[in-house]
């Protein structure tokens, strides 16, 4: 792990496109501020780790998961 010391209103760059720049510092929280391009997604640790759950999840579908998705995915004929 690489440790940097900033400064408020200084910048840590992250190859040519991401910019990380110390906003503010109150006590022993420190505010972040992130320009980086909209293809990259950025994240708090703990939501990452969330989605990361989240998308383990939805492709753990199991086969008898798959007969009601069928059943919702059949046109019904309609009633005269």
């Amino acid at each position: 792990m690489l440790v940097l010391s900033r400064q408020r209103d200084e910048t840590i760059m992250i190859g040519d496109g991401i910019e990380i720049t110390v906003v503010d510092i109150r006590g022993d929280k420190v505010r972040l501020g992130i320009n980086a391009p909209r293809t990259v997604q950025v994240h708090r640790k703990e939501v990452y780790e969330a989605i990361q759950r989240e998308n383990a999840a939805s492709a753990n579908v199991q086969v008898k998961d798959l007969g009601s998705l069928q059943r919702n995915l059949t046109p019904r004929s309609k009633s005269a």
